[in-house]
C-alpha cells in the first residue's frame, strides 16, 4: 500500500514527520490499540490522478488514554482528514490532521 520511502505525517503529532512504509505501519498499529473505533464516516471525498484528500467524522473510545487525557469509556466524536499523493500503485506521501483538542476537551470534560 505505501511505497518504500513513503512521507508519512500527522500534523502535531509528538514524532513528527516520518518515512518508510514500516514507520507508517507502526503509527496505525499504535493509534489503533489506542482508539476503539466505532465509526469513521466519510464526509467529503476529493481525487485527482496522483492524490486523494478524505474528510472523515471519527466516533468512539480512548479506554487508556488520549495525549494525558484520561480515557475511560467515554465517547469522542472528532474530525480527521488525510492527504495521500501515489507514485504508482502506491501511497508516496500521506498528511493526516486529526481535531486534537475536540478529544481531549471531551475525554476532560465535567
Amino acid at each position: 500500500m505505501y511505497t518504500d520511502d513513503v512521507e508519512h505525517h500527522v500534523v502535531g503529532w509528538p514524532t513528527g514527520p516520518m518515512s518508510g512504509a514500516q514507520a507508517a505501519k507502526n503509527f496505525y498499529d499504535q493509534l489503533m490499540a489506542a482508539f476503539v473505533n466505532e465509526e469513521m464516516a466519510a464526509v467529503r471525498t476529493l481525487h485527482g490522478d496522483d492524490f486523494c484528500v478524505i474528510e472523515y467524522t471519527a466516533r468512539g473510545r480512548f479506554p487508556h488514554g488520549f495525549a494525558g487525557a484520561p480515557g475511560g469509556d467515554r465517547p469522542v466524536t472528532f474530525r480527521m482528514l488525510q492527504v495521500f499523493e501515489f507514485r504508482g500503485n502506491a501511497i508516496s506521501r500521506e498528511n493526516v490532521w486529526l481535531d486534537a483538542g475536540a478529544i481531549v476537551a471531551q475525554l476532560t470534560a465535567p
